[in-house]
């Protein structure tokens, strides 16, 4: 099973939504950064979760197998914010 993990900047908080083939396993808002809501989103994972794609403000940065991104948290996290703000400098409009 690969889940989707769609991380969110709203003001100064940070929000994730996991879910699965379209449908949303569980969600929370109101954290203090992508960190944090990657750590709180994998730790909920199903059993059978083997890999999560991970979303940042609409921009997929990546593909990780759990065990990546547990070792490596940060720097995925920075990939994904990353990622979005060059996408960002190249579409402003998006």
């Amino acid at each position: 099973m690969i889940v989707r993990i769609d991380l969110e900047r709203s003001a100064d908080t940070f929000g994730y939504r996991v879910s699965f083939e379209s449908e949303e396993l569980y969600a929370d808002d109101e954290l203090a950064s992508v960190v944090e809501c990657l750590v709180a989103a994998v730790e909920g994972l199903p059993p059978g979760a083997l890999a999560a794609e991970i979303w940042f403000d609409g921009v997929v940065s990546g593909t990780y197998p759990l065990q990546v991104i547990g070792m490596n948290i940060e720097q995925v996290a920075q990939h994904a914010v990353n990622t979005t703000a060059m996408i960002d400098e190249l579409m402003p409009d998006r």
